[in-house]
């Protein structure tokens, strides 16, 4: 194997200086050569690489700021992630507070229609009471008229006639009852004894003919039709009034099943936007709801017809 020149020279120099041998002019410029040369080269290097370096310092510095911006990137777009899924969490809560209003809405407007159903029902069988009360209120004027007929026919005939007091005796026995008359008569003297005639009347109860109380009897009969047809009356009145606020609670049901339904229909669309808009959670406007008991307890009831014996 054969060593290189340099690699002699070299050796050979290494081992002339070892022994103190002196080293020529010609290596001795060789070697300054030399190390000029690896000078140079070395200096090329290390301004390449000084080169390199500075690249490699910007390269970083690049890479710094990109990671700096990426982190700043990152750290905006987990806040936006964050928001997301509150966003995402309070639609979820506003879709089923919506469900809920519309469950509601429905249950609601199921309730309405029950109640105007009922109250057109209600109606209807007020209608029929008012057009039989009017009916009965007729019959019983038409009673009252007749019996007050009756009754001044009596009292201005003759009471001297035999056979006419046994045929008014007959009619008025027809009419009452003999077990009714004798009460009948009796109770109203002595419910108007403020009256003179009927206190005088009462204290000569005893000796009163069977006429006279037959008399005073259909005049406690008279009384109590007046009153029955005064009672008629309150009551064809407040049956009219039934009727007009029915049918006003009918229309105001009407009016509030159509807001309603306009709510719901609106309700559903607003849902749809707030989606995308993200608005904050309305408050639920079915909170009134419409208990018929309250309309009930608002009625005035009819006054009860009383009985015609006092």
């Amino acid at each position: 194997m054969e060593i290189p020149q340099e690699a002699d020279d070299y050796i050979r120099e290494s081992i002339d200086h070892s022994v103190g041998l002196t080293i020529s002019t010609d290596a001795l410029l060789s070697k300054l050569r030399a190390v000029e040369a690896s000078q140079f080269h070395l200096r090329r290097q290390y301004l390449s690489l000084q080169s390199k370096l500075k690249e490699k310092d910007e390269t970083i510095e690049r890479s710094r700021a990109e990671a700096s911006m990426n982190a700043v990137a990152l750290k905006k777009f987990v806040e936006e992630n964050q928001k997301l899924a509150m966003e995402c969490s309070n639609l979820l809560a506003a879709r089923k507070e919506w469900e809920k209003e519309c469950s509601l809405y429905d249950h609601d407007r199921e309730v309405l229609m029950d109640f105007a159903n009922e109250a057109d029902e209600r109606a209807k069988e007020v209608e029929v009471w008012s057009r039989d009360l009017e009916e009965e209120k007729k019959i019983l004027e038409e009673e009252l008229h007749s019996y007050k007929c009756r009754s001044l026919q009596l009292v201005g005939e003759s009471t001297n006639d035999t056979e006419e007091h046994h045929l008014l005796n007959s009619l008025f026995t027809t009419m009452f009852g003999m077990d009714d008359i004798l009460p009948i008569a009796h109770n109203f003297l002595e419910a108007h004894t403020g009256v003179e005639a009927c206190n005088k009347l009462l204290t000569l109860w005893t000796s009163l003919s069977p006429l006279t109380q037959k008399v005073i009897a259909l005049a406690a009969k008279v009384e109590n039709l007046e009153k029955d047809k005064d009672h008629i009356t309150i009551n064809l009145r407040k049956a009219e009034d039934e009727v007009n606020a029915l049918f006003e609670e009918n229309n105001a049901l009407n009016e509030v099943n159509k807001r309603l339904m306009r709510k719901c229909y609106s309700g559903g669309t607003a849902s749809a936007k707030q989606k995308k808009k993200c608005s904050p959670k309305m408050s639920s406007p079915v909170e009134k709801k419409i208990d018929s008991s309250e309309v009930n307890m608002l009625r005035q009831p009819l006054s009860p017809l009383q009985s015609n014996c006092i």
